[in-house]
C-alpha cells in the first residue's frame, strides 16, 4: 500500500482544543509522564467508538463527520477477525470490511484513530470476534499458548498488518496508539500469552504507542497490562474511583478511559432497551473534561449486527443473546441520529474550544421514507430444500460440519424407544422438534431446557427431525468456547439415539440461490417467502420494518442479510433498513421464519419509536 495523505489534518488540541494544522508526514504521538504529546505538545485524546462493519459503508462518511461535529478528535474501533478470515487463509478487506478505507476517511474528516485489532475484542460479537471454525479443533484454547490458536491469530494479524501498517501516524496515517487484546483481566492471565501478543504486532509492521484496556480493579489490571503497554481503564460511572485505581497501579502515566460506557447492549427477552442516565453522564464527562483526562464513548454510534453476528452472554445461570440493533442507548442512534446526549456533549465539549474557533455543522439528515405495503407471493418450504445431508453415528456441533452461521437440521428413523421423554445435552441454542414433519415443540437453552415429551403413536416408521437455530456465541467470560447446535447426544427415554442423517443450512448466498420457489403465500412449517416492492423515490431513505405480524426468522432486502427478528421476545419488533441498500425501481424482499403459516404484508416506517436517548 503507497503512503498517502500528505494533507494536512486540522486537529483538536485537548488543552484548550486549539485548531493545529498537522502535517501526518512528519507527525509523532506518545505518551511520557503523565500526558500524551502530538509533535511533542501536550494533546488529550476525546474519542468515540465506531465499527465499520456495523454501518453500512455508503454511510461511513456521515458517521465521521457527526463524530467531528460532536467535538471529538479520534475515533476507535475493533477489527473483527472472523468477518476477516471467514475460512482459514482465506481474508475479505472489501465493501464492508474495507478498514483501510474506513481509516482514511477518518483522516479526511480531520479524526485520529485508535485500532483495537483482538484477536478477540468481546463487542457483543459473535464468539467476541474469534473465527467459529477454530471450534472444529476439539482440543482448542483461545486466549492463551495453545500452538493452533497461535498459528491461526498470527496469519491474521500479519495479514491485518499488510492492510493497515502504512496507515499510522509515523508514515502519514491516522492512527495514533494500538490496543493489545482486550480487557484480558477479565478471562485470564497468561502473561506469555499477551507478551506474545505485542510482539507478533510489531513483526505484522506496528509502531504506534500499545495501550492495554481492563477495569479499574488492581487483580483485573495486573492480569491484563503489560510493562511496555499503557494500561487505560474501562467504565461506566464512577470516573473518580476508577482513576484512582488505575493511579495506584501504575504511576506517572496520561489517564485514559478506554471504554467509557455511555449506554449498554440490549439482549432478547429484555423489559427495556439498553440506555444509561444522560444528565449522570453529562456530569461525569465534565468531571474528566475538567480533570485532564483523555476518554473513548462506547459507543458513540453502535450500529446494528447485521447478519448473525450478534454475540450473546452468559450470566445468572443462563444464557442470554443479543438483539440484532447495537442501537447501545448511544448518542447517535442506529440509524445515525443524534440524540441529547449527542447535543448534550457537543456543548460540553465545545467548551474546549480555542477562543474563535466552532465546531463543524452538522451533515444533513439521510431522509427517512415510509412504505404502506410490502407483500410477498412466492413461497419456499425449508423441508423441500434441504439439499445432500452427512451421515453421523451421533450429532455433532455446527462447526465439525464445517458450518459457522445459520440452521442445522438433524433427522433420524426411531428404532426402539418410539415415545417419552426426548434429552438433548447441551442443546446450542433454539430448537423445533417434528415427528414425521409435524410440530411437537420447541426447546429453548435460555430457558435452560433441554427435554421435550414426544407422544405416544401408532405409526411403525417414525421420523425425528430436530431443526437448531445458533442465535450467537458467547462473547465474553469463561463460556466463550460455545459450540452450536447438538453438541453432545439426545436420548429417548434414556437411549442414545443413533444414525443421523444431517443437513447444514447456513444461509448464506450459495444456500439461497439453491432455494426452489414457487405461487403462493402460505407454507405448512418453517420456510421462504419472497416477495419484490417498487421505490419511486428519486433517492431511497432509510427506513424500519415492522416485524409485529410474523414469528421469528431473519430478513434479507436485496440479497443483504438484515438480521434477525423476533419480536415476541421484544423489545426489538423492527429491522433497520440502510436507504443506500435500497433502489429506486424493484426491490426484493426474502423472509424466513421458523412458524409463520401464512405471508402477512409489512410496512416500513421511517424511525423507530424512541430508544433510551431519543433522537432530536
Amino acid at each position: 500500500m503507497k503512503r498517502q495523505f500528505s494533507v494536512f489534518l486540522v486537529i483538536l488540541l485537548a488543552v484548550g482544543a486549539a485548531s493545529l494544522a498537522v502535517d501526518t508526514q512528519r507527525s509523532t504521538f506518545t505518551a511520557k509522564d503523565n500526558r500524551f504529546l502530538f509533535n511533542g505538545k501536550p494533546f488529550r485524546i476525546f474519542s468515540g467508538e465506531m465499527h465499520y462493519p456495523r454501518i453500512p459503508a455508503p454511510y461511513w462518511q456521515d458517521r465521521l463527520q457527526k463524530a467531528r461535529a460532536m467535538g471529538l478528535n479520534t475515533v476507535c474501533t475493533y477489527v473483527f477477525w472472523n468477518a476477516h478470515e471467514p475460512r482459514p487463509g482465506e481474508f475479505r478487506f472489501d465493501g464492508n470490511l474495507d478498514i483501510a478505507k474506513f481509516i482514511r476517511m477518518a483522516q479526511a474528516e480531520g479524526l485520529l484513530v485508535i485500532l483495537r485489532p483482538g484477536p478477540y475484542v468481546c463487542s457483543e460479537w459473535d464468539f467476541g470476534g474469534l473465527p467459529a471454525w477454530l471450534l472444529k479443533d476439539p482440543e482448542i484454547k483461545v486466549r492463551c499458548m495453545y500452538p493452533p490458536y497461535l498459528e491461526a491469530a498470527k496469519r491474521y494479524l500479519l495479514r491485518l498488518g499488510r492492510e493497515l501498517q502504512d496507515l499510522q501516524i509515523g508514515r502519514g496515517g491516522p492512527i495514533i496508539a494500538l490496543q493489545v487484546e482486550n480487557e484480558y483481566g477479565s478471562y485470564g492471565n497468561d502473561r506469555k500469552y499477551t507478551k506474545w501478543l505485542a510482539e507478533t504486532l510489531r513483526e505484522a509492521g506496528f509502531e504506534v504507542l500499545f495501550t492495554t484496556s481492563d477495569g479499574g480493579a488492581d487483580f483485573l489490571l495486573e492480569s491484563g497490562a503489560l510493562e511496555n503497554a499503557l494500561p487505560v481503564v474501562n467504565f461506566g460511572g464512577e470516573p473518580q474511583k476508577e482513576f484512582s485505581e488505575l493511579d495506584k497501579f501504575r504511576k506517572n502515566i496520561p489517564h485514559m478511559c478506554g471504554e467509557y460506557w455511555c449506554g449498554w447492549f440490549t439482549q432478547w427477552g429484555h423489559k427495556e432497551w439498553g440506555h444509561s442516565d444522560i444528565d449522570a453522564q453529562a456530569k461525569e464527562v465534565g468531571w474528566m473534561l475538567e480533570n485532564d483526562k483523555s476518554f473513548n464513548f462506547y459507543m458513540f454510534h453502535g450500529g446494528t449486527n447485521f447478519g448473525f453476528y450478534a454475540g450473546a452472554n452468559h450470566y445468572d445461570g443462563k444464557y442470554w443473546p443479543d438483539i440484532t440493533s447495537y442501537d447501545y442507548g448511544a448518542p447517535l442512534s442506529e440509524d445515525g441520529k443524534p440524540t441529547r446526549a449527542y447535543f448534550n456533549y457537543r456543548k460540553l465539549l465545545g467548551r474546549y474550544l480555542e477562543k474563535g474557533q466552532k465546531l463543524p455543522r452538522l451533515p444533513a439528515p439521510i431522509p427517512g421514507i415510509e412504505i404502506p405495503v410490502i407483500a410477498t407471493n412466492r413461497v419456499a418450504p425449508l423441508f423441500s430444500n434441504l439439499g445432500s445431508a452427512v451421515h453421523s453415528i451421533q450429532p455433532q456441533s455446527m462447526e465439525c460440519y464445517g458450518q459457522d452461521f445459520g440452521y442445522i437440521l438433524y433427522r433420524t428413523r426411531l428404532v426402539g424407544p418410539k415415545q417419552g421423554k426426548l434429552v438433548i445435552t447441551e442443546l446450542r441454542d433454539y430448537a423445533q422438534v417434528y415427528l414425521n414433519g409435524n410440530y411437537i415443540g420447541k426447546i429453548d437453552r435460555r430457558n435452560n431446557e433441554n427435554s421435550i415429551e414426544i407422544p405416544e403413536s401408532n405409526e411403525k416408521n417414525r421420523v425425528l427431525d430436530i431443526l437448531v437455530e445458533a442465535l450467537g456465541r458467547i462473547n465474553f467470560g469463561f463460556k466463550l468456547q460455545d459450540r452450536k447446535g447438538i453438541t453432545e447426544n439426545v436420548t429417548l427415554r434414556g437411549i442414545t439415539l443413533m444414525d443421523w442423517e444431517v443437513y447444514s443450512l447456513p444461509m448464506d448466498a450459495g444456500f439461497i440461490q439453491k432455494l426452489q420457489f414457487s405461487d403462493g403465500t402460505k407454507i405448512a412449517g418453517p420456510g421462504f417467502f419472497k416477495g419484490t416492492f417498487r421505490l419511486d423515490f428519486k433517492k431511497p431513505g432509510d427506513c424500519f420494518l415492522d416485524m409485529r405480524q410474523w414469528k421469528k426468522g431473519v430478513v434479507w432486502i436485496n440479497g443483504i442479510n438484515l438480521g434477525r427478528y423476533w419480536p415476541a421476545e421484544g423489545p426489538q419488533y423492527d429491522v433497520y433498513v440502510p436507504g443506500c441498500w435500497l433502489k429506486k425501481g424493484e426491490n426484493e424482499i426474502l423472509i424466513f421464519d421458523l412458524a409463520q403459516q401464512e405471508a402477512s404484508a409489512l410496512k416500513a416506517v421511517k424511525a423507530r419509536a424512541p430508544v433510551g436517548m431519543e433522537p432530536l
